[in-house]
């Protein structure tokens, strides 16, 4: 298992299409992918644990990616995410 810590740079945070996009590339990967904001942890493959997280413009998240293909998995959600690391 492997973990980075990103800053949301979306204006929206991970609201609506931002988290339907996360959920949709989490969902190509063969590995596991969870977020975690505010205390509350979410499976990145479900919207609705997704957007229960409420998370925010700037607020720091932490990625997590076990299993196959973890780092390459975890690049890619960062990327997507348009965070800084």
């Amino acid at each position: 298992m492997i973990e980075t810590t990103v800053t949301i740079r979306e204006k929206v945070g991970l609201h609506a299409r931002p988290a339907a996009d996360l959920v949709q590339l989490a969902a190509k990967l063969p590995c596991r992918i969870t977020v975690e904001a505010g205390g509350k942890k979410a499976d990145a493959k479900s919207i609705l644990q997704v957007m229960a997280l409420g998370i925010k413009f700037g607020q720091d998240v932490t990625v997590r990616a076990d299993g196959e293909g973890e780092a390459a998995a975890l690049e890619q959600i960062v990327a997507l995410l348009g965070a800084e690391q």
